[in-house]
């Protein structure tokens, strides 16, 4: 987090406090894990580590993102419901907080993220099974056994992903 060190920060800026350093280190680790941009880790950690809620302006700032970044990362963690606005008497700019119930945030990631991947992996693992047929000898036998595992780990995720879903929202797999 180099780009977010004390000596970085635009003058003015609250400087980022060793614990949060630490945390948002340590969000952006998971990011990494998860494949997303290490800024909406940033926001994500800041906001989840502030006693109060915070202006965008105040974020960008004190991470030294650019607004352009903190504002399609901000959006990114309002559409996963990762983040809420707040409103804060005395101030007219919109403020955030993040929201720590980690059930409701992990059945929306997972449905947000993987439902939305795995919609035409049908269709695709028929076009692909329709080309293997056409590969001649071993390659075929090879690639057909290849297709069909990919058919059953399809179906298996099909099946167990809304029970997960249920689990972690609800009844009917909405978020809570």
């Amino acid at each position: 987090m180099k780009r977010n060190s004390v000596a970085n920060q635009p003058a003015g800026a609250t400087p980022l406090s060793p614990v949060e350093v630490e945390v948002i280190h340590l969000f952006v680790q998971l990011s990494r894990a998860l494949g997303q941009p290490p800024s909406v880790a940033e926001i994500y950690g800041l906001l989840f580590v502030s006693p109060h809620p915070l202006p965008q302006d105040e974020f960008y700032d004190r991470l030294n993102l650019s607004k352009g970044s903190a504002s399609q990362g901000l959006r990114y963690l309002l559409d996963l419901g990762a983040v809420r606005t707040v409103y804060v008497a005395a101030d007219r700019r919109v403020h955030y907080e993040a929201v720590a119930e980690l059930r409701n945030l992990a059945g929306r990631f997972m449905r947000q993220q993987l439902l939305t991947n795995f919609e035409d992996s049908g269709a695709r693992l028929a076009r692909i099974a329709a080309e293997a047929q056409k590969l001649d000898g071993e390659e075929r036998k090879h690639v057909v056994s290849r297709v069909k595992m990919l058919q059953s780990w399809e179906k298996n995720v099909k099946r167990v992903l809304p029970i997960i879903l249920t689990v972690l929202g609800g009844r009917n797999g909405a978020a809570r």
